[in-house]
């Protein structure tokens, strides 16, 4: 909706932390509905966004719902409990592990095909570097040689996951990997104006 609704520090201590009701309905809702249509979770939840315009006037900023339209898979990855939305009565175990093991299965197509391509990992600590590692190691597995790839990690600490699972490991075999520490807002639109520079 283009703003957070709660303070964690200032709710945890009574319980109400993650008790929005409308958070955990509407994305439930679109998690049973998109296992339903054998739909992955980030393409459910794009679909609900995109269907539902007049609740969502910052939609045109969403990378989900851009992405359900333009047909580009965004992909989510769920730690069953790491989410408010697993706390609402309305969760469905089956409907999110249905949605992010069809995501997961994405995204391992995708790295199977990354040879020569380039990986980014935005900060995301645990999560993201485990579930690269082990669509790289998928991949491998069904024949891909993934001998020539790069890997990035950004973030404004250095982590042990990413800089072993994201920059050290996939590129063991072949490749380069880095590390670029500081502040998102600094080091990603530079890197984009390098990538734009290099391109010409």
């Amino acid at each position: 909706m283009g703003h957070t609704s709660e303070e964690v520090d200032a709710e945890i201590d009574a319980g109400r932390f993650g008790m929005a009701e409308e958070t955990g309905r509407m994305l439930n809702e679109a998690i049973v509905r998109g296992a339903h249509d054998r739909e992955g979770l980030g393409e459910s939840v794009g679909h609900y966004i995109n269907r539902r315009q007049g609740q969502f006037p910052n939609r045109e900023t969403s990378i989900l719902a851009t992405g359900a339209k333009l047909g580009i898979p965004v992909t989510v990855h769920v730690a069953i409990g790491t989410d408010i939305i697993h706390m609402h009565p309305s969760a469905d175990g089956a409907a999110i592990g249905a949605t992010s093991l069809l995501d997961f299965r994405r995204l391992a197509a995708v790295v199977s095909g990354m040879e020569g391509g380039v990986y980014l990992n935005l900060g995301s600590a645990v999560i993201l570097p485990e579930v690269f590692l082990k669509a790289v190691s998928l991949g491998r597995n069904l024949g891909h040689d993934l001998t020539n790839i790069t890997t990035v990690n950004m973030d404004f600490l250095a982590h042990y996951r990413p800089l072993t699972n994201v920059v050290r490991r996939p590129t063991q075999k072949g490749g380069k990997g880095y590390s670029l520490i500081g502040h998102h807002e600094i080091m990603v639109p530079l890197l984009a104006a390098a990538v734009h520079e290099e391109l010409g």
